[in-house]
């Protein structure tokens, strides 16, 4: 009997597709499969590799030894390699060894649609064939409900390495997470968590944002099954999943997809659209058919095998522009002489259109920071199709406002009250992202001026803007209960804070902001439209008082929200409002409760004094460096 025997499991309409680049379902048929065949179990290995003059399969089952197992090339010049190999099973660890028709070039690499890989640094993949019962169904079916652009999105994002540590500062596992994260983020009442990538990378510092094993869960924290665990365990919880993806670049590691088969496969050849300067890395071929229906069918995979519910696509600027961190000459214009790379840009339509398409309910979300037009605009009308956008400059305004001493901010109001020129120009996602808290940037916590209080008060305040602020929210974990040193990917967040009162007061009041967000139609049902915002006042910059409106379909439901940005109270300050029926204060970031000294409004009284425009107004008290919500 042959080492290899000839099996397939492409069918010619499969073949064609792939070579047009419109099989995105690639994983089904390239990489391992554990299958029987004529009675005997084994394996199928199919990998893509146009270059290779041979392509041995090597393993812990054949000691590593080349030439064993040869893989038949198939006949139809679509690159493809492939063959059956008996009595390999699941669990057995391999590699694709490739000779090059390119002078002889000989590369040792893992499977690029690997199910599960080695755990680092050894870099071997892993043969693996998970069944799961997933236990999602009523999530799954609601889903559309809970993951529409007029529903809250309030995302705790997760760095799984560092989210907690068990003793020995040793990683959780998937299973461990799905006990202690999940019951977190639900008492928490986030509606969504975030991961930062979990496909398998060779290294830590990375943040895992240099990837070799795109279609593996990393093995740091256990078996694909287990992670399908943890997502289960959200959705069977009510929150949704979204995973950072990455098809913006990927690390030169000898066992990754760089020079694959001897030959720029995956990467563009022209190292001026090839390389990435910033992060020493390598860039897809967006215009080569069969790396777009990888990336695609990669993007697929997780929506249709895991349950995912979003798609936060990494690094968008970096794909569309062909001058992104490069000086000049060291880029070439396209076909029209503009920046705009033309083939990454059509290949974000295509898998937005695809994925959208595909899937009841998704998202994608653009993680892009330029003022390239319509991010989040249909595809049918000039847009790229994703579903929100960063709004990466509300987030330096904000920060760079929130960091200046209070008696300096009435200067500087315009930080603040910009972002509202250009809030409905995308579907924006508020963000204060990982980016924000490394790097000496300091925490959320240590950015706010003044001494221990006023920074408590500051960081409440700044939360409380953001979650009035039309767009959707984003947290990174730690700042929901003031971490005060930076994050480091390291070690654990600093739990231990919590058992401090304006600690754990942040915590409640994150917690307590959640629940106000959810339950208040006026803060997302309308959150991408100019419908849902207007200013009550936005000049008083002496007094560093803002105050507006937030509306959503039903009138009745409009909240009324003024922020005081200094630190001292302020009494009887006059405030129009649209309505002469009674108003109550509803939220109010000074309670003591949140570690506030406790300056609240209990009886509010509507006169028909007219102010601000209106025929009715209202008198209350502002608390120092407080937001207060009323109805």
């Amino acid at each position: 009997m042959p080492k290899v025997e000839v099996h397939s499991l492409f069918t010619e309409f499969d073949v064609n597709l792939f070579k047009a680049g419109k099989h995105f379902k690639l994983y089904e048929k390239l990489g391992s499969h554990p299958i029987e065949l004529n009675g005997v179990k084994g394996t199928y290995f199919a990998v893509w590799a146009p270059s290779a003059n041979d392509v041995s399969v090597i393993g812990d089952f054949n000691f590593w030894k080349v030439g064993e197992h040869e893989l038949n090339v198939r006949w139809d010049g679509s690159g493809i390699w492939e063959g059956f190999i008996p009595n390999v099973e699941k669990g057995a660890l391999y590699k694709y060894n490739i000779g090059s028709t390119n002078y002889g070039i000989r590369t040792e690499k893992a499977d690029p649609f690997a199910r599960y890989c080695e755990a680092p640094p050894k870099t071997g993949s892993v043969v693996w064939d998970g069944t799961y019962d997933w236990k999602d169904t009523d999530w799954m079916g609601y889903r559309k409900e809970k993951n529409g652009l007029d529903k809250p999105y309030s995302v705790y994002e997760v760095h799984l390495g560092s989210w907690k540590r068990n003793k020995d500062n040793q990683f959780m596992s998937y299973l461990e997470l799905a006990e202690d994260l999940v019951a977190y983020v639900k008492e928490m009442n986030f509606t969504h968590v975030e991961f930062m990538p979990i496909m398998e990378y060779p290294y830590d510092p990375s943040w895992g944002y240099q990837l070799t094993g795109y279609f593996a869960p990393t093995s740091r924290f256990g078996n694909p099954e287990e992670f399908k665990v943890l997502v289960d365990k959200l959705h069977q919880n009510d929150i949704g999943v979204i995973l950072d993806w990455v098809p913006s670049h990927f690390p030169e590691d000898a066992h990754g997809l760089g020079f694959f088969d001897g030959s720029h496969l995956y990467e563009h050849p022209d190292r001026r659209k090839g390389y990435h300067p910033d992060w020493k890395s390598l860039i897809f071929n967006y215009g080569r058919n069969e790396v777009r229906a990888f990336l695609i069918s990669n993007a697929m995979f997780w929506l249709d095998q895991f349950h995912v519910d979003v798609l936060r696509v990494d690094a968008v600027a970096s794909m569309i522009y062909l001058d992104y961190s490069r000086e000049e000459g060291e880029w070439e214009p396209n076909i029209y002489g503009s920046n705009e790379n033309l083939d990454a840009i059509s290949f974000l339509k295509e898998m937005n259109q695809q994925l959208y398409a595909s899937f009841d309910g998704i998202q994608t979300i653009a993680e892009e920071s330029t003022a390239f037009s319509g991010v989040s605009k249909p595809v049918d009308m000039g847009g790229l199709g994703f579903g929100m956008k960063w709004m990466m400059g509300w987030m330096h305004d904000t920060l760079e406002y929130f960091k200046k001493e209070p008696i300096y901010r009435k200067h500087h109001q315009n930080d603040l009250t910009f972002s509202m020129t250009y809030a409905f120009s995308e579907n924006f996602m508020l963000p204060f992202s990982h980016d924000e808290v490394v790097y000496g940037k300091k925490s959320l916590l240590n950015r706010m001026p003044g001494d221990e209080w006023q920074k408590f008060a500051n960081l409440r305040l700044l939360f409380g803007y953001m979650f009035t602020h039309p767009g959707t929210k984003l947290v990174f974990m730690g700042g929901e209960f003031g971490q005060s040193s930076e994050w480091n990917f390291q070690n654990s967040l600093d739990w231990h804070l919590t058992q401090y009162p304006l600690h754990s007061g942040v915590q409640e009041f994150v917690k307590d902001l959640n629940n106000i967000y959810k339950n208040y139609p006026a803060l997302y049902e309308k959150q991408f439209s100019p419908e849902s915002f207007q200013w009550i006042d936005y000049g008083d910059s002496e007094n560093s008082v803002l105050t507006y409106i937030r509306k959503g379909h039903d009138k009745k439901n409009d909240l009324i929200i003024a922020c005081n940005f200094t630190p001292i109270t302020r009494e009887k300050y006059r405030i129009g409002v649209p309505k002469a029926t009674k108003i109550k204060e509803v939220f109010n970031s000074d309670a003591k409760k949140y570690g506030g000294s406790g300056v609240l409004n209990n009886a509010i009284k509507t006169t028909k004094i007219p102010f601000h425009s209106y025929e009715n107004s209202i008198e209350i008290t502002l608390p120092p460096l407080g937001i207060v919500i009323l109805q």
